[in-house]
C-alpha cells in the first residue's frame, strides 16, 4: 500500500503529476503503480484491472480504455485493497517490517494501476462523460483512503514496528520507509478518537468533491471561452507562427477563415507579447485572468471559502494551528514562518525591479506617442520592445532556432551526458491519443533497460493546461526488479501540418524543467516504491527539475540543437551572447507574479478558521503587500489549480522558490568544478539527489552532494537582485 491520500488526489485532482517550471508552475506528485501481481479471476473482463502485459515489464493498455469501465474497476480494486489491508491488520503474528510494512507495499497493485489510468485520463482526455464518473467517484475514493488510514488494528501494527527495538536492525531505507508510513498515518488522523475520525472522513469526502468541481470549472472556462479574430488586419504584430496556430485553432472550432486565441497560457501569452492591437490584448488578458471568476455556473468564488474552512477544521482536528502548519510539518521548510521569511526576502527586491521595468516601458510608450499608462495587458508587449532596445534581442528571432523536436533531442543529449541515458523511439506500445509518442530508455554503456518515457506535447480539447510529469509506474526491486514508466505532457500549439513547431525560449526552459522531473523518476535506484523517484518533500521535488533548466543555455546544447528551422544553421554566437546578457531581464515581473500567488496561498491558509471572501482577500492582501498595479498574480485564486483542485501545493506554492534556492546553489557546484558537464559533480548529483528518492532526509541528501547547506546568495545572483 502506498500513501493513499496521495493516490486519491492523483486520481481525482490532477495531482498524479508533478508540474511546471519555475516560471510556469502547475501541479504535484502521485503514488504510481508498482510491479504487477496476480489478480482475482473476475478481473480480465475489465481490462483496467488486468496486469500490465507486453514488453518493458508490462505497459498500460491505453487502447483498451473505455470510460464505462472506470467505475466498476475502481470499485473492484478498492474492495481488493481493503481485503488485503484487513488481512495484514488481523495477522496474529507479531508485527514486523516484512509482515506489515513490506506487506502494505504489495497490497495496492491493482488500485495503483487503475488509479494511473484514471488520473492520466482526467488530465489528458477529460470529457463530459468522464467528468460524470469523476464527480461520482471523488468522495468514494476519499472515503476509501480513510478506511485504510483510520484502521486502528493496522495502525497499531505500524506503530509497533516503528517503536520496536528491532527497528535498529533494519536497513536505513527500511527504517525510512517505516517512518514514512507511521508519520503519514498519524498525519491522516490515525490517533484520533472515533468521533474525530468520522468527521475527518466527512471532511475529506467533501473536499474531494469540491476539488473535482473546481478543476472542472477551470477546464470549462479554458475550453468554452476564446477570442475570435475576424480580420487579418487585427493580427497586426503577430509573427507568422502565431498566425498559423490561431488559424489552426479556428479550424478545429469550425471557424474557417477566422483566427482563434484559446483561453490557455500557451496561446494568450504570445498574443499579449506581440499583438499591436491594445484593445484585443485587453480582451485576451481579461478572458484569461477571469477563469473561474465570471459569475456563472463555472464560477469558483463560492468554493474557495468552503475549501479553506474544511482544511482549517481538519488541521484543528489533527492538532495543528492552521492548514499551513500541518502541510509544512514534514517539508524541508518545517513551518510557515521559514517559508514566509524566504518569500519576504525576495519580495522587496522583486517589486523594486518591477518599478524599474515599468519606467523603461513607459518611456518606450511615450516615445511612440501612445499616450497611455502601462496596464497589465501592456506589460509583455512593451517588455518585448524594451528587450529589443536594451539588448538588441527579439524573442521572435530566438524562436526561429527553437524547434520543438530539436529541443527534445537536446534534452536526450543532456540526459546522456549527465546520466548516461539513451532514448530510442518505440512504436509497439498503445497510446491514449495519436499525439503521444514513446521512447525506451537504456544505459548508454551497458544497454541495461532503465524505463519508458511517453511524450504528449500538444494542446487539445479535454486536456488540462500547463505542463507536467507523470509516473505511471515507480521503480522498485524489493519484490522483483521493476523499472519505471514516466511521461512529460505539455500544451504546445500546433501550426500548419508538416511544419516544425517553434517554441519560445521560456517554453524551451519549461520543456527542460519537466524533463528534469522525468529524469528524477528514471534515475531512481531504490528498493521500495513508496520511496521511489519523485516521492519526496513538496519543497524539494522542484529542485531536480529547476536545476535541469540550467543546461538549455549551455554552448554545447545551443550549437548542436538550436538550429534555424529553414536553414538548419546553428544559432549565431552574437545572438547567444545577447540572450546571456538579457538573462535577468524582466525578472521583476516573473518573480513578482509568482510570489504574489505564493504569498496569497500561504496567507489564506495561515488565516485558519477566519472566514475568507476570495475577491476581497485577494485585493486587500495584495494592496498591503504593495503589489504593482501593472501585474496580476500568476494564478488568481479562482483558477489556482495547484492549491484548490487538490491538497498537492496548498500552502506549498512557495516550494518553487525554496527549490530554486537549492537549484542556484547546486549549479554553482558545477561552475566551481569543470563546468556544466563535469562528470564528477554529475555523479555526486546522481548519487545524492536524483537516484535516492525519499530514502534519506532531503537536507542530508543535499549536504552529501554540496558538502554544506544551501545559501540564498546564489538565488539572488541568479535573479539579478544582488544580496
Amino acid at each position: 500500500m502506498r500513501q493513499f491520500t496521495t493516490l486519491i488526489a492523483s486520481a481525482l485532482c490532477g495531482a498524479a503529476l508533478i508540474s511546471c517550471s519555475s516560471t510556469t508552475p502547475q501541479s504535484s506528485v502521485s503514488a504510481t503503480p508498482a510491479a504487477p501481481e496476480p489478480v482475482a479471476a473476475a478481473k480480465p473482463s475489465n481490462p483496467l484491472l488486468a496486469n500490465w502485459a507486453g514488453p518493458y515489464g508490462g505497459i498500460p493498455a491505453w487502447d483498451k480504455v473505455v470510460i464505462a469501465d472506470f467505475k466498476p474497476a475502481l470499485e473492484i480494486a478498492m474492495e481488493e485493497n481493503l481485503s488485503a489491508v484487513d488481512a495484514i491488520a488481523k495477522n496474529r503474528a507479531q508485527a514486523s517490517f516484512e509482515n506489515t510494512i513490506a506487506a502494505l507495499e504489495k497490497s495496492s497493485r491493482t488500485i495503483d494501476r487503475v488509479g494511473t489510468y484514471f488520473g492520466v485520463w482526467s488530465n489528458n482526455m477529460n470529457s463530459p462523460e468522464f467528468q460524470a464518473v469523476e464527480t461520482e467517484m471523488a468522495p468514494v475514493l476519499a472515503a476509501f483512503g480513510d478506511k485504510i488510514t483510520q484502521n486502528e488494528a493496522l495502525f497499531r501494527r505500524i506503530e509497533a514496528v516503528y517503536n520496536s527495538p528491532e527497528k535498529a536492525t533494519l536497513t536505513p531505507e527500511q527504517q525510512r520507509l517505516t517512518w514514512v508510513y507511521y508519520t503519514n498515518f498519524v498525519r491522516s488522523g490515525a490517533r484520533l478518537d472515533a468521533k474525530a475520525k468520522a468527521r475527518m472522513s466527512e471532511i475529506n469526502q467533501e473536499l474531494a468533491g469540491l476539488y473535482t468541481t473546481f478543476g472542472q470549472n477551470v477546464l470549462a472556462d479554458e475550453q468554452g471561452r476564446y477570442l475570435t479574430i475576424d480580420s487579418e488586419a487585427d493580427l497586426a504584430g503577430l509573427p507568422q507562427s502565431l498566425r498559423d496556430a490561431a488559424s489552426a485553432a479556428a479550424e478545429r472550432k469550425k471557424l474557417t477563415g477566422k483566427w482563434v486565441i484559446t483561453n490557455t497560457r500557451s496561446s494568450v501569452d504570445p498574443f499579449l507579447t506581440y499583438s499591436d492591437r491594445r484593445d484585443l490584448r485587453e480582451k485576451a488578458w481579461r478572458m484569461f485572468i477571469m477563469r473561474g471568476d465570471n459569475g456563472d455556473e463555472h464560477d469558483n468564488n463560492a468554493l474557495i471559502p468552503q475549501i479553506l474552512a474544511l482544511r482549517a477544521e481538519r488541521a484543528k482536528l489533527l492538532g495543528f494551528e492552521t492548514h499551513a502548519h500541518w502541510r509544512l510539518e514534514n517539508a524541508m521548510a518545517k513551518n510557515p514562518e521559514r517559508a514566509m521569511q524566504l518569500m519576504e526576502q525576495v519580495w522587496k527586491p522583486a517589486i523594486g525591479r518591477v518599478a524599474e521595468e515599468v519606467a523603461d516601458m513607459q518611456k518606450v510608450a511615450d516615445s511612440e506617442g501612445a499616450k497611455i499608462a502601462i496596464e497589465p495587458w501592456d506589460y509583455r508587449y512593451y517588455a518585448e520592445k524594451v528587450r529589443k532596445a536594451k539588448y538588441d534581442l527579439d524573442q521572435n528571432d530566438v524562436k526561429q532556432y527553437m524547434q520543438l523536436e530539436q529541443m527534445r533531442e537536446a534534452m536526450f543529449w543532456v540526459a546522456g551526458e549527465l546520466f548516461n541515458f539513451k532514448f530510442t523511439p518505440i512504436a509497439n506500445v498503445p497510446v491514449y491519443h495519436p499525439d503521444v509518442r514513446v521512447w525506451e530508455v537504456n544505459d548508454k554503456t551497458t544497454g541495461r533497460h532503465i524505463g519508458v518515457w511517453y511524450f504528449d506535447p500538444f494542446a487539445r480539447e479535454g486536456k488540462r493546461s500547463g505542463a507536467w510529469m507523470n509516473a505511471y509506474r515507480n521503480q522498485e526491486r524489493f519484490d522483483g526488479e521493476v523499472t519505471t514508466i514516466v511521461s512529460n505532457n505539455s500544451n504546445f500549439v500546433k501550426g500548419k501540418p508538416d511544419e516544425p513547431v517553434l517554441i519560445s525560449w521560456d517554453d524551451a526552459s519549461t520543456l527542460f524543467h519537466e524533463f528534469g522531473h522525468a529524469l528524477h523518476g528514471l534515475s531512481s535506484n531504490v528498493n521500495y516504491p513508496s520511496l521511489s523517484g519523485t516521492s519526496v518533500a513538496r519543497d524539494y521535488v522542484e529542485f531536480p527539475s529547476q536545476l535541469l533548466e540550467h543546461w538549455l543555455p549551455t554552448p554545447e546544447v545551443l550549437n548542436k540543437f538550436a538550429l534555424h528551422y529553414k536553414t538548419s544553421e546553428p544559432i549565431p554566437q552574437a545572438l547567444v551572447d545577447r540572450i546571456e546578457k538579457a538573462s535577468t531581464f524582466n525578472e521583476g515581473f516573473a518573480t513578482t507574479e509568482y510570489l504574489a500567488s505564493a504569498l496569497i496561498d500561504m496567507k489564506m491558509h495561515l488565516a485558519g478558521s477566519t472566514p475568507i471572501d476570495s475577491k476581497s482577500f485577494e485585493k486587500e492582501t495584495l494592496d498591503a503587500l504593495g503589489m504593482p498595479k501593472q501585474i496580476v498574480m500568476r494564478h488568481r485564486p479562482t483558477q489556482f489549480l495547484h492549491v484548490f483542485s487538490g491538497d498537492g501545493y496548498s500552502a506549498g506554492y512557495y516550494s518553487y522558490l525554496w527549490s530554486d534556492t537549492l537549484t542556484a546553489d547546486a549549479f554553482e557546484a558545477f561552475e566551481e568544478g569543470k563546468g556544466p558537464y563535469d562528470k564528477e559533480v554529475a555523479k555526486r548529483l546522481t548519487d545524492h539527489v536524483f537516484s535516492i528518492g525519499n530514502t534519506v532526509d532531503p537536507a542530508d541528501g543535499y549536504r552529501a552532494f554540496r558538502g554544506r547547506d544551501p545559501k540564498i546568495d546564489a538565488l539572488m545572483r541568479k535573479r539579478g537582485f544582488g544580496k
